[in-house]
């Protein structure tokens, strides 16, 4: 019986799988500004704390110039660990093996890596900055950044 439940939990879609890291690469690679923003939202901070916070870890204020290239960082680490699990769950594991499909790897890579940096700035630019406004976040002049139809 376990047998079963093994291989229905194995032959889950890959493709959901990686979309999970894709999704947490994201919200990695915007916590310089989700804290404050969740923070003003909920009350646990004012809005001048929140945009004083929101100020450092973005501009790199008060010596936090290495935070925002580390979450960086660590969205791209989780984006290529996603991609290694979603390959080897295809059966792509040795280095021959992703010789012969490496059209399929290269191809999957640059969508995979694409949309994650189109999401990252659609959640941080666009969402974030959106809902930044509506809790008292003084970013009404990121908005003219991305308003690109103007």
């Amino acid at each position: 019986m376990s047998g079963v439940v093994d291989a229905s939990v194995s032959q889950q879609n890959p493709v959901r799988a990686m979309w999970k890291y894709v999704a947490g690469s994201t919200f990695v690679a915007s916590l310089c500004c989700l804290p404050s923003v969740v923070m003003v939202m909920f009350g646990l901070a004012t809005v001048s704390t929140g945009a004083a916070l929101s100020n450092t870890l973005y501009w790199g204020e008060d010596g936090y110039g290495w935070f925002r290239g580390t979450m960086m960082l660590i969205a791209l680490l989780c984006v290529v660990v996603g991609l290694v699990f979603y390959f080897r769950n295809q059966g792509i594991c040795t280095l021959d093996q992703a010789k012969r499909e490496r059209r399929k790897i290269i191809n999957t890579s640059l969508l995979v890596i694409s949309s994650t940096y189109v999401i990252y700035l659609l959640f941080n630019y666009v969402v974030l900055t959106e809902l930044g406004i509506a809790v008292g976040l003084p970013w009404e002049s990121s908005r003219d950044s991305y308003m690109f139809w103007k």
